[in-house]
């Protein structure tokens, strides 16, 4: 049987209903806790957005914007789409993009590269299989895919890191100076890293350390920071434990590895990439849903790409 679109462009009264329950979903608290830019439309005063729009609507909102140089372009679509829902998501995987038309969402927002490359350069795909697949089904839909990266990196403050420590549930531990500090109540790395899988529902993850040291002092670093960054924050900021996205394996674990031989009291914590920037994806629904009324939003995970045996 063929599945109705979520949200249809015909059937107004079903969108006015759904608007009215997100209403009272996102609550007091969300509208105090995300960034926002205020707007005289009501809820009930439904308006058309194009691609564009909300676009410029985010990119307003940050410090020295919008930048001369960024990989936060288009990778599929054009500016002046009419948005019919949102996706937001780390990776737009064709299983993503599958859900969205099947929702009947136009316009994913997507955090990393859709095309297997930081600036999603497609000249050297243009006889790949894989790649003309993804491209076509995206224009047979008439899809637009914004990557939006270095502009929620560039929010004060960050709202990849923001949200991320928010799912940890260490708010009240962030330095108020520097976010990436967490100063917690001493647990075991053991406890520590069972408390980080259960927060952010990771079945599995790497480490290095004694699973009884204790973990007192956090430095959180998600995505792909490098080692240099990793190693030369290790060394200012004396952590017990660094918890990163992905490294290197040559580099910051061989650091640490080398930094226990000597005595110090070191661990690290290694999330994995998506599982560590994924929840910026929440933030920028929670964001959409508090901005732009009348505008169906919903998170979709892409989830590990990598199966552990």
């Amino acid at each position: 049987m063929t599945q109705r679109p979520l949200f249809s462009s015909d059937n107004v009264w079903e969108r006015r209903k759904f608007v009215l329950t997100l209403t009272k979903a996102v609550g007091a608290g969300l509208l105090l806790s995300t960034p926002s830019i205020s707007h005289a439309n009501s809820f009930m005063n439904e308006r058309s957005w194009t691609v564009g729009d909300i676009m410029d609507l985010f990119i307003k909102q940050i410090p020295n914007a919008p930048f001369a140089t960024t990989v936060d372009t288009l990778k599929a679509g054009n500016r002046d789409i009419q948005v019919s829902g949102i996706v937001t998501t780390m990776f737009a995987t064709l299983d993503v993009i599958k859900k969205a038309i099947d929702a009947g969402a136009n316009f994913i927002i997507a955090h990393e590269p859709t095309f297997y490359n930081h600036q999603d350069a497609t000249d050297w795909l243009q006889q790949d299989d894989v790649y003309r697949y993804k491209a076509d089904l995206l224009q047979k839909h008439n899809i637009a895919i914004w990557r939006n990266h270095d502009y929620i990196h560039s929010l004060k403050p960050d709202g990849v890191q923001s949200e991320l420590v928010a799912q940890l549930g260490w708010k009240n531990y962030q330095d108020k100076e520097k976010a990436n500090r967490i100063i917690m109540p001493a647990v075991s790395l053991q406890s520590l890293i069972q408390q980080v899988k259960k927060s952010l529902q990771i079945n599995t993850l790497r480490y290095i350390g004694d699973l009884k040291q204790s973990c007192k002092q956090i430095l959180l670093m998600p995505g792909a920071a490098g080692g240099r960054r990793q190693i030369e924050a290790i060394g200012k900021e004396q952590p017990d434990v660094i918890v990163v996205g992905e490294i290197q394996e040559w580099e910051t674990a061989e650091y640490v590895r080398d930094a226990i031989s000597e005595g110090k009291k070191l661990a690290l914590i290694i999330l994995g990439h998506i599982a560590s920037e994924e929840p910026g994806s929440v933030f920028m629904a929670n964001w959409i849903k508090q901005n732009i009324p009348g505008i169906a939003v919903q998170h979709i995970p892409a989830g590990n790409s990598l199966s552990f045996f």
